[in-house]
């Protein structure tokens, strides 16, 4: 069995930035990429909103900076995916691909999130290419176009108040015939002249061609089937963090993020981390990821320095 002083879980902007600072302060971190190798970010394309690039950056290409610059410091990179933990006593044991056992005196968890998605093939054909998950990240690519929601809740009421301020017209499409967001959200959106509220509604298809999302074809409560002519197609529908595995030892809320101690990215567990969006139901940006990685290494290197003392 394999022994470190840092394990990091996860390789998007939130664990390689805490692989940069953890391998600042010589702390010899391993870093598993996990299922998705430069994490939720790289499902887009240009960011425009991370700061430095004043002409945007490619994500895959910002992410593979950053997974370069943390193994220029030293930080141990590998492909593979957490299968199994006992976080009960230090130190910690993960099991890795459900074969490579490793202690760690301390953990940082950066397992990321999932946008929820509705399942349609053509849904999964256009990701990149005008379905997206995350208006912050992408809206800004339609202004003046035209582009739907989908969605009910408080999230959906945001994105789209977002989206209005940049597209030509925003549809909601809300599959009940009420919102479940709060008052306030829907006066908002309801008093947005931009805004066309589609009731229950859902959508069948995403259309698109080489260039990419079209339309979108969408089935009323009534049996009507309907045409709709958008440029992108965006999903307000929650988001699923990678959390379930460390269900059984640490404190997660109502919607599987872990719960950290305000202020810090300390866990339930001393010497446990989180960092990213595994903890951020709110932000969910790669620029809030990456300050929270900054966090979690500084937060484990005093962890580690008070147990050596």
């Amino acid at each position: 069995m394999e022994s470190v002083k840092c394990l990091i879980l996860g390789g998007g902007p939130a664990g390689f930035t805490a692989a940069i600072y953890a391998s600042r302060a010589n702390l010899s971190p391993v870093l598993y990429e996990g299922i998705q190798p430069g994490g939720q970010l790289t499902t887009t394309t240009v960011i425009e909103n991370f700061p430095g690039f004043p002409d945007g950056v490619d994500a895959n290409t910002l992410m593979e900076n950053m997974r370069q610059q943390a193994k220029n410091f030293g930080a141990d990179i590998r492909q593979g995916t957490a299968t199994s933990v006992d976080l009960s006593k230090r130190p910690f044991k993960v099991v890795i691909d459900a074969e490579t056992e490793i202690e760690a005196e301390s953990l940082i968890i950066a397992t990321g999130a999932q946008a929820k998605y509705l399942g349609l093939p053509s849904e999964e054909k256009f990701k990149g290419a005008g379905v997206s998950g995350c208006a912050t990240c992408d809206g800004f690519f339609y202004r003046k176009r035209t582009v739907a929601v989908v969605g009910g809740g408080d999230t959906a009421c945001e994105d789209a108040l977002y989206l209005a301020g940049l597209a030509k017209k925003v549809y909601m499409i809300v599959r009940r015939d009420v919102f479940r967001a709060s008052k306030i959200m829907q006066q908002k959106v309801l008093s947005t002249e931009n805004i066309e509220v589609l009731w229950n509604c859902n959508t069948q298809e995403v259309l698109g061609d080489a260039m990419g999302v079209t339309g979108a074809r969408l089935l009323r409560k009534d049996g009507t089937v309907f045409d709709i002519a958008i440029d992108g197609f965006f999903l307000a529908i929650g988001h699923t963090p990678a959390s379930e595995l460390f269900a059984p030892y640490l404190e997660r809320d109502a919607a599987g993020y872990l719960v950290t101690r305000p202020g810090t990215s300390e866990t339930s567990i001393p010497g446990v981390f989180a960092a990213g969006d595994v903890k951020d139901p709110r932000y969910r940006q790669a620029i809030t990821a990456a300050g929270s990685g900054c966090m979690a290494a500084r937060d484990a290197e005093k962890f580690l320095l008070e147990q050596a003392n």
